[in-house]
């Protein structure tokens, strides 16, 4: 049998998860002195509130080895295969992590994929790795597989506030106040494994057209699935979702998520956007 691991930087619900026949192995969150385990002893309501009420951002802590291992040996011992599937070693030392882990298995049999990329971009070659598992091809496949498809993954998105990216010391205070001001919205997107500005415009209805451009002069290979994704706000998801349909030209499989609290920290709640796997 083939398992397929990932970590809960994917924010795929457990609802999700289970159906997909996979396993999340959860971060640990740290507001402060209080620490929380991703999904599990925090909900992203409760993230988001206190990330509301938070005078300095949360940090997350990178899975270690012993983490990694103590799901995966149970399923190596019986002979099943491993897929593990990370966030992007560009954002974290949990793919490393996951490297020495597969070190100390002793194992030809836990395979590894670093997804150079997070949450819902990251959560669509979780969902196109359960589908090679589903169709019949072996671990060795899935990987090769999935090892092509990245570099196609398309992640871009809105984001709502400047407050955020300024706390992070991203932006001055001077920028974050006049771009608020003056209704600025950053657009972001993955590019090489990392989290980039890709522009800005004024207003969210600028910005989900300029997104719709983008979508336009990259167009996706609609025999893969497209996610959606939003920080605490379905609403603007849905505006998104409106603006972008034009460009698809047949049907898709459409996907939606919450992004958590990795890239949620970073970009504050109303944030909107779209992943996809590019022509």
């Amino acid at each position: 049998m083939i398992r397929i691991i990932t970590d809960s930087t994917c924010d795929l619900d457990r609802e999700t998860a289970a159906r997909l026949g996979i396993e999340v192995i959860p971060l640990s969150l740290h507001f402060g002195s209080q620490a929380y385990i991703d999904g599990v002893s925090i909900d992203h309501d409760t993230f988001y509130q206190k990330l509301s009420e938070a005078d300095r951002l949360p940090t997350t802590s990178q899975l270690n080895p012993a983490d990694i291992l103590d799901v995966v040996l149970p399923y190596l011992e019986q002979g099943d295969d491993v897929v593990g599937i990370f966030l992007s070693s560009k954002l974290s030392g949990t793919f490393q992590s996951a490297a020495i882990a597969a070190a100390m298995s002793e194992s030809d049999r836990f395979y590894l994929v670093d997804s150079q990329n997070v949450t819902f971009g990251m959560a669509l070659l979780v969902h196109v790795a359960c589908r090679l598992r589903d169709e019949g091809n072996s671990a060795a496949e899935i990987v090769a597989a999935l090892d092509k498809l990245k570099g196609r993954v398309r992640l871009v998105a809105v984001v709502n506030t400047l407050k955020y990216l300024q706390m992070g010391g991203r932006i001055s205070a001077a920028s974050a106040a006049m771009g608020n001001l003056l209704g600025i919205n950053p657009l972001v997107g993955v590019i090489d494994g990392a989290v980039e500005a890709i522009g800005k415009t004024r207003g969210k209805k600028s910005a989900y057209r300029h997104l719709l451009k983008l979508v336009e002069a990259d167009l996706p290979d609609l025999s893969y699935p497209i996610y959606f994704g939003h920080t605490h706000s379905p609403e603007n998801m849905t505006e998104l979702q409106n603006a972008i349909m034009p460009a698809l030209t047949a049907p898709a499989e459409i996907y939606c998520a919450e992004i958590g609290s990795v890239i949620g920290t970073h970009v504050g709640p109303g944030a909107a956007g779209l992943a996809y796997i590019a022509n």
